[in-house]
């Protein structure tokens, strides 16, 4: 019997520990695919369908390229993108001739 509920609370932790994982990566998806749709609607002025359908694109491509990413490789990603925003928020506010 002890083996049983042992054998439970491991399943429950990995499987609630999966689930979390998931919600983070989708979070980063979706605010990557915002982004992305938002850069493409200021240049090509396009519709709220096309904005829809390049946010999916982007976070359906980023569940793919990061299926086999555990924590650390997602968090690394996050770090790095949250630097890269910062760098950009900068050179425009400095940029010459702004």
């Amino acid at each position: 019997m002890s083996q049983f509920i042992e054998d439970l609370q491991y399943r429950i932790k990995t499987s609630s520990s999966g689930i979390a994982l998931a919600i983070f990566k989708l979070a980063i998806g979706l605010m990557l695919g915002l982004t992305f749709a938002m850069i493409g609607q200021q240049m090509i002025n396009y519709g709220d369908l096309s904005f829809l359908l390049v946010t999916i694109v982007v976070v359906s491509a980023f569940f793919r390229i990061a299926r086999a990413w555990r924590w650390t490789g997602v968090s690394v990603f996050a770090l790095v993108c949250v630097l890269l925003a910062l760098l950009l928020k900068m050179y425009i506010m400095i940029a010459p001739g702004a």
